[in-house]
C-alpha cells in the first residue's frame, strides 16, 4: 500500500467575524514594511508600494497578508515602538484603503502595537517570533483582545539568538517548549494558537533541517503549524548563493512542509507558493484512492 503524505487535520480559527478554514494548507504572504529586511526585493517603504504587493499578493492566491515593521533578521538593529507601530500603521492603511476585507497578520512581538493597531484597525493575528518571552503583556493583551495567535520558538533576541543554538535534539526541545507553554495561554484566554517551529532563529542549518524532517512530530501538540522558511538562510547557504537566489530551493522545501502537515505557508513568493499547495493536494488526492 502506497503511504499517504500527512494534511493538517480539519480545523479553524476566528479572527473577528471571520472564520478561517484551515482543513487545507494556505499561504500567508509577507508584506514588509522595513527598511532592512534581509531579502531586499520584500521590501515596501511607500503606500504605492504595498498598495501594488497587496494587490498582486491576493491576486496570486493568498489567504492571508503578514504585515511586519521589525526586521527580525540575525543580527538586525533594534527599532523603538513607537517607529515600529508608525511603520504597521501606514502599512495597514494602505491594506484597508486597498483590500478592505483581507485577513491581516501583523508580525511583532510588542503588546504595545498590538494595542494600538487593534484600537485604530479592528481585529488582527498576531505572529510573535517570541512567544511571549519579550514582553510579559503580550499574552494577557491577545487573550482579552480575543485574537488569534502564532507562536514562534526562538531563543534570545534577533541580535543575540545566534549565539543560543546548543540542544539536546532540536525537535524535542522545541516540542517539549511549546508543550509547557499551551495550557498557560488557553487558560490565559487564548482559543486560537498555531504554533511556529522557528526555522532560522538560534537554530544552525543541520537543526533547521532536522527541524524539517521531523516537522509531523508537532502533529502531538494538536495545533496549526506555521512554516517559515521562505528564502532563509538554511536554502541560500547550502546552495551558495543568497536569499534572491533562493526561490526555487524555497518552493523545493515548501513542499516539504506540506508533506510534514503545515497548515500555513508563510511565503514572499506567493504565486509559487500556491501552486506547490494545489500540486501537493492533488497528489494527496491520488494517493489516498491507491491500493
Amino acid at each position: 500500500m502506497t503511504e499517504s503524505p500527512l494534511l493538517p487535520a480539519r480545523r479553524s480559527i476566528r479572527l473577528g467575524g471571520q472564520l478561517i478554514d484551515l482543513s487545507e494548507p494556505l499561504v500567508m504572504a509577507i508584506i514588509n514594511v522595513t527598511p532592512d529586511s534581509f531579502f531586499a526585493d520584500s521590501r515596501n517603504t511607500t503606500a504605492d508600494e504595498v498598495c501594488r504587493r497587496v494587490e498582486k499578493v491576493l491576486d496570486a492566491g493568498a489567504e492571508m497578508l503578514d504585515l511586519g515593521g521589525y526586521s527580525s533578521r540575525p543580527g538586525a538593529a533594534d527599532v523603538s515602538p513607537r517607529q515600529e507601530y508608525e511603520r504597521v500603521a501606514r502599512g495597514m492603511r494602505v491594506i484597508r484603503e486597498c483590500s478592505p476585507q483581507a485577513a491581516v497578520s501583523v508580525d511583532t512581538f510588542r503588546a504595545s502595537v498590538v494595542e494600538r493597531i487593534f484600537e485604530e484597525f479592528g481585529p488582527i493575528l498576531v505572529n510573535d517570533i517570541s512567544a511571549g518571552e519579550l514582553d510579559p503583556l503580550m499574552i494577557p493583551t491577545v487573550a482579552r483582545l480575543k485574537l488569534p495567535y502564532v507562536a514562534m520558538h526562538m531563543r534570545g533576541t534577533p541580535q543575540t539568538m545566534g549565539e543560543l543554538t546548543d540542544y539536546d535534539d532540536v525537535t524535542a526541545d522545541v516540542i517539549r517548549y511549546f508543550s509547557q507553554r499551551i495550557d498557560r495561554w488557553t487558560q490565559a484566554g487564548i482559543d486560537d494558537i498555531i504554533l511556529d517551529p522557528g526555522f532560522g532563529f538560534a537554530k544552525t542549518t543541520t537543526q533547521n533541517f532536522e527541524l524539517l524532517a521531523r516537522m509531523s512530530d508537532f502533529e502531538v501538540l494538536g495545533r496549526p503549524v506555521l512554516a517559515g522558511i521562505s528564502r532563509k538562510t538554511m536554502i541560500w547557504q547550502t546552495l551558495g548563493t543568497d536569499p534572491s537566489g533562493a526561490l526555487n530551493g524555497t518552493t523545493a522545501l515548501h513542499w516539504e512542509c506540506l508533506r510534514q502537515g503545515a497548515s500555513i505557508l508563510r511565503a514572499h513568493d506567493v504565486r509559487e507558493a500556491v501552486e506547490v499547495v494545489r500540486l501537493f493536494e492533488a497528489y494527496h488526492n491520488v494517493c489516498t484512492t491507491l491500493p
